[in-house]
C-alpha cells in the first residue's frame, strides 16, 4: 500500500452523484480512499511519471498555477486509470505539489478542470465533506464527512474513463438533501442507504448492471456504492465488520482486484 502522506489520495466512486434537479447542475459526494493513492519523488533512480496527459496539457497546468520551470516529480500510483478512483485528478495534484504549488484547493481545482473538464475533490483536506460540482468546479455546500465505515470492492466490467461532455446523469436532488440530515445525525445505515439508491439510479440510467445488491443482501451490507462514471463498486459495512469470506463471494461473483478499506471520519 502506498502512504498518503507524502502524495495524494484516491476515492473509491461516490457516494451520491446525479444532478440537482432533472436539468440541473452535476453534483457528487466522493467517497475517500486513502487505499489508493499517488506518492510523488525526487529521486531519479525510481522509474516512471504522467502519461496520462500530453505535454502541451501540462504546460498549460503549469502556466495557470504559475510553478515556473520546476521539473514535474517522478510519480509512483497504485490507482488505475478509468475505474472511477481519482486517476486523473490525483495525478495533477501530485505533479503540482511534487513542483512546489502551495496555493488553495480551488486555484488547483480549476487548473485541474482546465486539464479534465471534470475533476473529483481531492485537493480538499477533507473530501467527503463537500457537495462538489465536478463540472463547474465549485464547492455546493459543506457537509460533514460520514462516519467511519469499512468498505469492501472491486472492479467490474472494463474500465471506463470520466467523459467531461457526458452529463446523462439522474436527479438526485431529494439524496443530497436526506443526505445533509443524515450526515449531521451521523446516521451511517441511512448514508448507506441513499448510496444504495444513488447507485441503482445510476445503473437504471447508464448501466451496466452488476451483481452488488445481490451481494450485499447475501453478506448483510448496510448498503452498496459505486463509480458513478466507472468500473469501481463497493458494499458499505460498520467499521471492521467485513464478514469472513466476503472477499471471496466478490471474486467469486466476478469483480477484479477486491480489497477492503476503512473511510469516514476518524
Amino acid at each position: 500500500m502506498i502512504s498518503c502522506e507524502k502524495g495524494v489520495c484516491g476515492h473509491f466512486g461516490e457516494w451520491v452523484q446525479g444532478r440537482l434537479g432533472s436539468a440541473g447542475e452535476i453534483v457528487l459526494v466522493t467517497l475517500y480512499c486513502r487505499a489508493l493513492s499517488i506518492e510523488f519523488h525526487t529521486d531519479a533512480s525510481l522509474q516512471g511519471c504522467c502519461q496520462l496527459f500530453s505535454e502541451e496539457q501540462l504546460a498549460g497546468f503549469r502556466q495557470e498555477l504559475r510553478i515556473g520551470d520546476t521539473p514535474w516529480p517522478l510519480l509512483k500510483s497504485n490507482i488505475p486509470v478509468g475505474c472511477g478512483a481519482g486517476a486523473s485528478t490525483a495525478t495533477l495534484i501530485a505533479l503540482a505539489r511534487g513542483a512546489g504549488f502551495t496555493g488553495s484547493p480551488m486555484q488547483l481545482a480549476q487548473a485541474c478542470r482546465r486539464v479534465e473538464g471534470a475533476t473529483d475533490p481531492l485537493m480538499w483536506p477533507e473530501p467527503d465533506g463537500l457537495v462538489w460540482a465536478s463540472r463547474a468546479c465549485r464547492v455546493q455546500s459543506t457537509i460533514p464527512p460520514p462516519p467511519r465505515c469499512s468498505v469492501l470492492g472491486g472492479y467490474w466490467g472494463a474500465p471506463q474513463p470520466t467523459d467531461p461532455s457526458d452529463t446523462r446523469f439522474p436527479d438526485v436532488s431529494d439524496l443530497i438533501e436526506q443526505w445533509h440530515i443524515a450526515s449531521l445525525a451521523r446516521d451511517l445505515p441511512e448514508l448507506a442507504a441513499l448510496a444504495t439508491l444513488s447507485a441503482i439510479r445510476c445503473a437504471a440510467m447508464r448501466g451496466p448492471d452488476d451483481p452488488m445488491q445481490s451481494l450485499a443482501q447475501e453478506l448483510g451490507a448496510l448498503g452498496m456504492t459505486r463509480a458513478h462514471t466507472g468500473s469501481a463498486r463497493g458494499l458499505i459495512f460498520r467499521a471492521g465488520e467485513v464478514p469472513k469470506g466476503a472477499s471471496a463471494a466478490l471474486q467469486a461473483a466476478g469483480l477484479a482486484s477486491v480489497f477492503e478499506f476503512e473511510t469516514g471520519a476518524a
